[in-house]
């Protein structure tokens, strides 16, 4: 029985897309020659990988295991060239860069013009997700870098990681508020205090910072964007804490104050972070050094 690496990635595309189109055009293939081949893969089998349903395409029982086994042979073959290529200095694929989302509209805009001016042989290929999400992908091999605003967890896979710089927190409350500046965090009533839904990292951090027990689920009220929460501050309608590095983007609103917060106040640092041991450490490395350096002036200091 033959069976190429191609014709692995084929099958898992399949699966992941759960649609022969979308598979293809992920695989940058036609679709009848997809076709073809999961279907030369079912006659060495002898059996169907994928059950085509009306609207989508799932895989048989056999089909799963198959799949799970094809991501392990794949992602062994990952890594062989992954150190084959190591030796030769940076990646000859696109870096996987994930980063969380109170970062990343903030950040990218500045950081990206920065990287193809001092690293122009390298390629990103970008995306947006939660911190544990990233740490899977990580782990999983599906990312090679994540910036994130946690420290990395210690137990299971190591991670490498570079600190880039700190980010503390502000206050940001309608303007027709009357707030004394620097804010107590110990001041604000907790009712008002508006939150990220849960996951976010941030989230866990502003519950931390304002001290506002273990499980505050019973809110009515839980946005799935920073935009989302400050535009409910313009209207009057609560208050949030920010990181520094959202207030250009997100203070721009004339109905929106930003206040300090009293010491000792509240903030994060962002991190870098990647698995260890992997052969393209020392690229990973002068990614962060370059992010540190065109860090948003708003954290200056």
């Amino acid at each position: 029985m033959t069976l190429s690496l191609k014709q692995m990635r084929y099958a898992v595309a399949v699966a992941e897309e759960r649609h022969f189109g979308r598979a293809a055009l992920a695989c940058n293939i036609s679709q009848p020659a997809l076709s073809q081949q999961i279907a030369q893969i079912e006659a060495e089998c002898g059996t169907p990988l994928f059950d085509r349903l009306n609207r989508a395409v799932l895989p048989t029982p056999f089909g799963l295991e198959f799949i799970e086994r094809a991501r392990d042979v794949l992602d062994s073959a990952d890594a062989l060239i992954a150190f084959m290529a190591g030796h030769k200095g940076d990646p000859q694929r696109a870096i996987r860069f994930g980063l969380i989302p109170t970062v990343a509209p903030y950040l990218l805009p500045a950081i990206f013009p920065a990287l193809a001016d001092a690293l122009p042989d390298l390629a990103f290929a970008v995306s947006e997700n939660r911190t544990d999400a990233l740490l899977a992908g990580l782990t999983e091999g599906s990312l090679d870098i994540a910036l994130i605003g946690t420290t990395a967890p210690t137990e299971g896979v190591k991670f490498a990681s570079v600190a880039l710089f700190d980010d503390p927190f502000v206050l940001a409350t309608s303007r027709d508020e009357t707030t004394a500046n620097p804010v107590s965090l110990s001041s604000l009533r907790p009712e008002r205090i508006l939150l990220l839904d849960e996951g976010h990292c941030f989230r866990d951090q502003t519950i931390a910072a304002c001290r506002l027990g273990a499980d505050p689920a019973g809110r009515t009220f839980a946005a799935t964007s920073l935009s989302t929460i400050v535009e409910f501050v313009a209207n009057g309608q609560g208050v949030t804490l920010l990181p520094s590095i959202a207030v250009r983007k997100e203070a721009s609103d004339p109905r929106i104050s930003i206040h300090p917060l009293a010491m000792p106040g509240a903030g994060r640092r962002l991190s870098l972070v990647w698995r260890e041991g992997s052969p393209f450490a020392p690229t990973f490395e002068r990614i962060g050094q370059v992010i540190r350096a065109t860090r948003p002036a708003d954290n200056a200091g």
